[in-house]
């Protein structure tokens, strides 16, 4: 794929699913897989890592009356890199065209998923950002704001990336796009995963668009942060840095081709 290019042209409805982890999320998932399929023509995919508040238990009671809800239950939690990468890899054995990464607590709002569908056929990737004109974070303190920015602008400064919000969790992904990288690279967690799947999309010249959007406070549930994961992106964006972006692309088929003979 030549820098710049797009995955190719889409359908005119394009199958899309959206994937969701949670651990604990049992008081708005419900509400959240409902609100999604009322707004966008889009499958979900619920990636449960053996919550024991019994949100899988949720799950399953919207699919009985929505078979385009699904659910992958995991024995035990293998974290937000791990079952998105679970998702990514449904969505090309199943043949999407399209595959998002959501939150499971409301803090992507729904309502931003036609938004995605429409800038989506003129790029690769689109990220939901909070740092563009047009975007922010609603009913966050100071210091959260701050820590958020921080991040950003220190991850952007390590890795010298135009991307505004490094960082952003709300993502829209053609699976042909996808599929040129050897996901089993991708060794982050966290934040730092999203840090890594942004950049090495941007690096190798796929096109990636950014949209504004409010990133709201989670209408229930305890936040996932936790220091750890604060400290594995502010180290690993070194790392970052100094390995070759090229080295999660998969050879081209021209390169494959060539390769064989």
């Amino acid at each position: 794929m030549a820098a710049g290019a797009f995955a190719g042209p889409l359908p005119a409805n394009p199958r899309t699913l959206v994937v969701i982890p949670t651990y604990n999320e049992r008081e708005s998932i419900g509400a959240l897989l409902r609100e999604v399929r009322k707004v966008a023509d889009v499958d979900v995919l619920v990636v449960d890592d053996g919550s024991p508040d019994g949100t899988a238990d949720a799950v399953a009671a919207v699919r009985a009356d929505d078979a385009a809800v699904y659910l992958l239950s995991r024995s035990r939690r293998l974290g937000l890199a791990s079952a998105y990468l679970a998702g990514f890899d449904h969505a090309a054995r199943e043949g999407y065209d399209l595959v998002f990464e959501m939150d499971a607590d409301f803090s992507h709002p729904p309502r931003y998923l036609p938004v995605f569908l429409e800038r989506i056929r003129e790029a690769d990737l689109v990220v939901g950002s909070r740092y563009v004109p047009g975007g922010g974070i609603a009913s966050w303190s100071g210091l959260r704001r701050l820590i958020s920015r921080g991040g950003n602008l220190y991850a952007r400064a390590v890795l010298g990336s135009n991307l505004c919000d490094l960082t952003a969790g709300f993502k829209c992904f053609r699976v042909a796009a996808l599929r040129r990288f050897n996901l089993s690279r991708i060794t982050s967690e966290g934040y730092c995963f999203q840090i890594e799947l942004s950049y090495i999309f941007a690096r190798n010249g796929f096109r990636v668009v950014e949209i504004p959007i409010v990133f709201e406070e989670r209408r229930a549930g305890q936040s996932k942060m936790s220091l750890g994961i604060v400290l594995e992106s502010l180290t690993k964006v070194w790392a970052l840095r100094f390995t070759p972006p090229t080295a999660a692309l998969r050879p081209s088929p021209e390169e494959t081709a060539r390769t064989e003979c």
